[in-house]
């Protein structure tokens, strides 16, 4: 278990991380979320002790990281995974570290194996592929079979079937009631991945919620109805408070009442309808719109600039 409480950093003037309070729970997979900027990076290294809080405290089971006598049995962690020595192979490099712990070489080939890296155990790392190295940072975290994760962009670089197989193990982990705290910009992935959300913007806690409750919390989840007597029914939506809009094709998209409350007042005033429909968003709709305020780079809008928009034939 991961749990911090008033975890700040200051870089001189720059307030990277602003008084955070948040637990990462053992059995799930907890997302950490945010725009570029917003703080992940430094508190994933606070966690570690690699940066040390200006304010507040951080603590993984109990106890500060440097406190933990041999860490990789409790924390396995991959902020780099191409922070290696180009030289070494890629046995020879888990086997430093299971050294420094008092890990045996039989572990050494098992974590090879759960990769799939053993193929290429003896080749020298500096000419792995990005998807093998991040394969590779994998393996260092899974060395000493620990029960806390920390993983940063772990699907980087990854192909479709790598990045499968890296969502299944994730889960597969945290079901054997590991702690498993993954930071990743794709949100797509995140959805099928993650149990619940940790998300930060300008180094403050936005939102932290199941993922679910994060998606349902959302003003982009409306219910979508198409109905002969659309106005007479759009009045009496209004009329109990519910809030509508026309979509291009006529029909109307509801918020402030669900489909079963529309269903009933439609029944009610004998209103036949044509559509009921949910409309849910998406973690990345849901995401957009509560850390628009937080993003400190925008790009420009490609409709206003035909030169991006234009292809030739």
């Amino acid at each position: 278990m991961i749990r911090a409480r008033g975890l700040t950093k200051r870089y001189g003037p720059t307030l990277a991380v602003d008084n955070l309070d948040f637990e990462v729970l053992p059995g799930r997979v907890t997302g950490f979320l945010g725009p570029n900027g917003a703080g992940k990076s430094t508190t994933m290294r606070m966690i570690l002790g690699l940066d040390a809080p200006t304010a507040g405290s951080v603590t993984i089971d109990g106890r500060p990281y440097a406190e933990h006598q041999r860490p990789l049995f409790d924390v396995g962690a991959m902020l780099e995974a191409r922070a290696i020595h180009p030289g070494r192979s890629a046995y020879n490099h888990l086997f430093a570290l299971a050294q420094s712990n008092g890990i045996g070489r039989k572990r050494v080939d098992e974590v090879l194996d759960v990769v799939g890296l053993s193929s290429v155990a003896h080749k020298r790392a500096g000419g792995f592929s990005l998807g093998m190295g991040q394969r590779l940072g994998l393996a260092a975290a899974l060395l000493g079979d620990p029960g806390v994760l920390i993983l940063d962009e772990p699907v980087n670089g990854l192909d479709p079937e790598g990045i499968v197989w890296i969502r299944n193990l994730m889960r597969s982990l945290a079901s054997e009631g590991r702690a498993v705290f993954v930071s990743s910009h794709l949100l797509t992935e995140m959805a099928l991945t993650a149990d619940h959300l940790i998300v930060v913007g300008r180094g403050r806690l936005i939102a932290e919620s199941s993922v679910d409750e994060f998606i349902e919390r959302s003003s982009r989840n409306y219910v979508r109805v198409r109905a002969p007597q659309l106005h007479k029914l759009g009045q009496l939506l209004t009329s109990e408070g519910a809030a509508i809009t026309m979509e291009d094709d006529g029909a109307l998209a509801v918020t402030g009442a669900g489909e079963a409350a529309i269903g009933d007042l439609a029944a009610e005033y004998g209103i036949t309808l044509h559509e009921l429909s949910p409309q849910n968003a998406s973690l990345e709709e849901a995401y957009i719109e509560l850390t628009q305020g937080s993003v400190d780079f925008h790009g420009a809008d490609t409709a206003s600039h035909p030169t991006l928009t234009t292809q030739v034939a």
